[in-house]
């Protein structure tokens, strides 16, 4: 399997790195984590995602500020479920990604599934939430591929 991508998405960032507060596109707070958020994280503008938002994605690198459009290479993807809903995050980076860095990744959203699943009991959604693995670069860009063919069918 390649590891090298030159599959490229446009993020918009929503929470920096370091950050702990994520907002709706409208500028609700969303999400507070109880840990800052180890590199940046935003969405796909223009997709569909599983869970009917855009596609989630973090960016690894230095600290981008919210709300900053960032053309970046995918280098795979976590899959997640979000209250029975898939939610792929697809990592995207200028670089390669070592088995140091998919293994924090991996690790970050593990802990963020329980910090999800314990929001989303507050807030009476059921379902299964939690992070169940890596993604290849191929799977995660073919998932993105999808998402825009909804989003145009609707």
């Amino acid at each position: 399997m390649n590891q090298d991508s030159d599959a490229q998405v446009s993020v918009r960032v929503q929470v920096s790195a370091g950050g702990f507060v994520k907002r709706t596109g409208d500028g609700e707070i969303d999400f507070v984590a109880p840990l800052p958020c180890p590199f940046n994280y935003g969405e796909l503008p223009g997709t569909l995602g599983g869970d009917g938002d855009p596609v989630d994605a973090v960016v690894l690198g230095p600290r981008i500020p919210r709300g900053e459009l960032v053309a970046v290479r995918v280098q795979g993807a976590v899959a997640f479920v979000d209250a029975g809903a898939p939610d792929l995050k697809l990592v995207c980076s200028a670089l390669p990604l070592s088995a140091l860095q998919r293994a924090m990744v991996l690790n970050w959203f593990r802990g963020y599934g329980l910090a999800k699943r314990a929001l989303n009991l507050a807030r009476g959604k059921r379902g299964e939430t939690r992070c169940t693995g890596w993604v290849s670069t191929e799977a995660a860009v073919a998932a993105v591929t999808s998402s825009q063919s909804k989003r145009d069918a609707t």
